[in-house]
């Protein structure tokens, strides 16, 4: 790869290295602040490298959950990446031995990067495509090394530090329904979430279930709503008839009006 390529790799992600940082360190803060070692941080951006994954792990584990339903929990928060798996099988058809990696780095940011980028002329995909992965990933593992560190050697209050990703989230949100209009999908996350946490306040939902029970009836939802809005076909395969437009005028074979 020259240098010129490198060079555009490390402009195309740097704004992922800014967000990255900025949220890997106050991961590795949490890390510290439940009295884990410092190098646990690194070593979980390495082998999970999830962000929202680390972050539940880490309150998951601190809480003594049940592996088996941190397991559950991780697959449920995981489960977009199959959709994002499916819209890169074009992209990824000629990346040859750097498929496994790519399928392995792949994060909300890395995909939003890839779908939006191409090699140079001249260059393997799959290199190139990889090469973004990597700094992605080294820019997530430095800044949990940062915040692992820092919470081990310097005693300061983690109050509001575990708000981070919270707030991300949030804008990453609002960002979404300006862009897409739809207000559907976070009107069921929000309302599953209250639904959730209320019955686990009133006790009748176990302690610790609430995210299990909102991922699992927002994901229900989502399918339902989905499948609702999909477009009636008639008996022979065909799309059932719309309401009549143009006056109720009949259509020639271009979707046009009768009428010239």
């Amino acid at each position: 790869m020259e240098k010129s390529d490198f060079a555009k790799i490390l402009r195309i992600t740097s704004p992922i290295f800014f967000g990255y940082v900025s949220i890997g360190i106050p991961f590795g803060l949490m890390v510290a602040r439940a009295g884990y070692p410092w190098w646990l941080a690194p070593l979980m951006s390495v082998t999970m490298y999830t962000g929202t994954g680390q972050y539940i792990a880490i309150g998951m584990f601190a809480a003594g959950t049940g592996l088996a339903q941190i397991m559950l929990v991780q697959v449920l928060v995981g489960i977009r990446h199959v959709f994002y798996g499916l819209s890169l099988l074009t992209k990824f058809k000629g990346v040859g031995k750097w498929k496994a990696f790519l399928i392995y780095a792949l994060t909300d940011e890395t995909y939003a990067v890839l779908c939006s980028v191409d090699a140079p002329a001249g260059q393997k995909p799959g290199p190139f495509f990889s090469a973004i992965a990597a700094m992605d990933l080294f820019y997530w593992t430095l800044g949990a090394i940062i915040g692992g560190v820092a919470g081990s050697l310097i005693n300061f209050s983690f109050e509001g530090v575990d708000f981070a990703l919270t707030a991300l989230f949030c804008v990453i949100l609002t960002e979404q329904i300006l862009a897409s209009k739809d207000f559907l999908p976070p009107a069921i996350g929000i309302a599953s979430s209250v639904a959730s946490a209320v019955l686990e306040r009133v006790g009748i939902l176990p302690q610790g279930n609430m995210l299990l029970l909102s991922l699992s009836v927002g994901i229900t939802a989502l399918a339902l709503a989905k499948n609702l809005s999909k477009p009636k076909t008639a008996p022979g395969g065909s799309q059932a008839a719309a309401p009549a437009e143009n006056g109720g005028k009949p259509q020639n074979a271009l979707g046009q009006g009768g009428e010239k």
